[in-house]
């Protein structure tokens, strides 16, 4: 070190500095538990619960999004919750389909828009025409078909009504015993005479039979069963033959038989005429059967169907307007 030669004036000293020990300790950073809570309206509002009809926390409430704790950061927005019209949780109904304790509430909300309008129209066609429907039941009365009888009568002793008069010069001998039968129903009523056609007082046995049913249908139309047995009445029997006649009813036919051949009397005749008059269907028949062993002689088949058409017309129009059974 060079020592300050004798005589030199001393160097001068520096002012006073202020001392590097401060007079107050630094300032120490504050813990989390030092720092003072803030007041209630510093804090971030929170959203006022959101009336719902049902128990399940809204994902976008306050409740559902946690918020940091307060003194860090700036305070954080509330989420706006929005609210359902309809009162259904948001997410949508448990796997039932229906929210917890029963249905869902009545009353919502009417249909808007285009959708809305389509849904009303809907309803209002469907109410006018449950009324039409209604004022037709009033005005007409229930959907019920009236028989169509055309004035036909059944008898339960219809033999007395039955015009045979055309077998007459056939068959002279008259039947004292003539067999009546009837029915009475709510759906059918029927009547049957059967009358034994003999050639004289010898005969023993009836040399041909004869009858007359009359059915009259009151609950179910016999049309398309009427016109499917007679016209087709030849497919269950070779031998007979079908020929549908005029003048008689809605429709009729006749059918015949004829296994005679030549001066061959031995086999059988026969013909009936069936007619549908309406919701009645009728049937006169005639049969006879003929031997090598019997002296018997049978008349024609064409003869015997003019007999029936004659006879027919007479005892129908007895049947018309008789007294019932």
């Amino acid at each position: 070190m060079t020592e300050r030669p004798e005589g030199a004036p001393a160097q001068p000293q520096p002012q006073d500095q202020p001392s590097a020990s401060p007079s107050a300790p630094p300032p120490q950073t504050p813990t989390q538990a030092e720092i003072p809570a803030q007041p209630a309206q510093a804090q971030a509002p929170t959203q006022a619960a959101v009336p719902s009809a049902y128990p399940y926390p809204d994902p976008q409430s306050p409740a559902a999004s946690p918020q940091p704790p307060a003194g860090y950061g700036p305070p954080v927005a509330p989420v706006a919750a929005q609210a359902n019209p309809y009162g259904q949780p948001p997410g949508g109904y448990p796997p039932s389909g229906y929210p917890p304790g029963g249905y869902p509430p009545l009353g919502a909300p009417p249909a808007t828009g285009a959708g809305g309008r389509a849904v009303l129209w809907a309803l209002v066609g469907a109410a006018v025409a449950s009324a039409a429907w209604a004022g037709g039941v009033f005005l007409l009365g229930k959907d019920e078909t009236e028989a169509d009888l055309r004035g036909y009568r059944a008898k339960s002793d219809i033999c007395p009504s039955v015009d045979y008069s055309s077998f007459k010069n056939e068959y002279p001998e008259e039947d004292d015993a003539p067999v009546n039968n009837s029915l009475e129903h709510a759906a059918l009523d029927q009547s049957y005479c059967s009358i034994s056609l003999k050639e004289s007082s010898t005969s023993t046995l009836s040399d041909a039979y004869f009858s007359v049913q009359i059915d009259l249908h009151k609950k179910t139309d016999p049309g398309p069963e009427f016109t499917a047995m007679w016209s087709e009445y030849d497919q269950r029997y070779e031998d007979y033959e079908v020929e549908k006649v005029d003048g008689f009813g809605d429709e009729a036919y006749v059918i015949t038989e004829d296994t005679t051949s030549g001066d061959d009397t031995s086999g059988s005749r026969s013909a009936t005429l069936a007619v549908r008059d309406g919701w009645m269907t009728y049937e006169m028949r005639w049969s006879a059967y003929g031997s090598s062993y019997d002296d018997v002689t049978m008349p024609d088949v064409d003869d015997v169907v003019d007999w029936l058409k004659n006879d027919t017309n007479a005892t129908l129009g007895n049947l018309r307007g008789a007294d019932g059974i």
